[in-house]
């Protein structure tokens, strides 16, 4: 009994592992331009081998990975963007948004699909009422954190196998997926949520500013020191997003 509680004791304070996997995790570092290389297909199995095993409500798995390999297409595919990014200029929004260039020669292209479908997959009462539309709100909550636990799995795998990688998200805008839809046969049914680019880097990652844990962590009940105010917030865009959106940590102010 004693040899037992000794081993179960081990392996919940396996910090050898977790230490493997904070590797991984401060080594996952956002760059949008990459140097040249092909990318095996053993890679891209192995990236998805993990997105494969992340959790989802209803273990619906409501993702799928499409891998683009195609230069033309991923050319297309960056031309999106890039529009995307002279539309924002032009509607003159304030957003510091990145050059999407980089999307058009990324070494490793994935690109995410969820199937909105399996939101009935989850607790909703389907008869159209007030209390099912509140329902089927937090059913698409489930999916999306479903897909993105997924999602990060995959980036994670990635980071582990040495390479800098980018989550594209600015492609919820339905002009974006009647174009890409039709470039990568996905059903009109489903819809293209995340673009997943990863590469070596092109130059150097940095590390982008993170908050402090005792910013992000209460014990029993949240800490008021960490609440912010509406105009709080709204000055922390106007003078801070755009430091720590692409700065190293380092500089920041």
């Amino acid at each position: 009994m004693a040899e037992n509680a000794r081993v179960s004791k081990d392996v919940f304070n396996d910090v050898a592992r977790y230490n493997a996997l904070m590797e991984a995790v401060r080594n996952r570092m956002t760059n949008r331009a990459f140097a040249p290389r092909e990318v095996p297909r053993e890679h891209f199995e192995m990236i998805l081998e993990a997105a494969r095993h992340a959790p989802s409500g209803a273990n619906a798995q409501p993702w799928h990975y499409i891998v683009v390999t195609d230069l033309a297409v991923k050319q297309q595919i960056g031309e999106c963007f890039v529009q995307e990014q002279q539309a924002r200029a032009k509607l003159r929004m304030g957003f510091p948004t990145p050059n999407y260039n980089g999307v058009k020669t990324a070494p490793g292209l994935i690109v995410i699909v969820a199937d909105f479908r399996f939101i009935k997959a989850f607790p909703v009462l389907n008869d159209g009422s007030e209390l099912d539309r509140l329902y089927r709100q937090n059913a698409e909550r489930i999916l999306l954190q479903s897909v993105a636990a997924s999602t990060m799995s995959a980036h994670l795998a990635a980071a582990a196998l040495g390479y800098a990688v980018w989550w594209i998200t600015a492609i919820g805008q339905e002009h974006i997926q009647k174009q890409i839809k039709p470039l990568l046969g996905v059903p009109e049914d489903l819809a293209i949520i995340d673009v997943m680019c990863f590469g070596p880097p092109l130059k150097p990652s940095y590390k982008r500013w993170k908050k402090s844990l005792d910013q992000i962590m209460s014990w029993e009940r949240f800490n008021p020191r960490n609440y912010m105010t509406d105009a709080q917030v709204d000055l922390w865009i106007k003078n801070t997003r755009h430091k720590v959106m692409y700065r190293d940590e380092s500089k920041v102010d």
